[in-house]
């Protein structure tokens, strides 16, 4: 099943206007789409529902993963990301 995140093909459309990246046109770009705002989600609960350093854990934990998903997106759009 890893080999179906391994391909080259593109996830993502490109705009036609503007910066970034499109919707995506396969199904991989929906999971990776889905697990960032899950991550997002969690990144959130756990900002709420904890102290300072709990906190200060969260808002890096979510750097993290929006940098991970901005470089991933990136390189999985038709034509690379303007």
């Amino acid at each position: 099943m890893l080999h179906m995140f391994m391909g080259k093909e593109p996830w993502f459309q490109a705009r036609n206007f503007g910066f970034g990246t499109g919707l995506p046109t396969r199904w991989q770009g929906w999971v990776l789409i889905l697990s960032y705002l899950a991550a997002v989600t969690g990144c959130a609960r756990l900002a709420t529902e904890g102290n300072f350093a709990t906190r200060g854990v969260a808002i890096g934990l979510l750097v993290l993963v929006t940098t991970i998903f901005v470089i991933v997106r990136r390189k999985r759009t038709e034509g690379g990301g303007r």
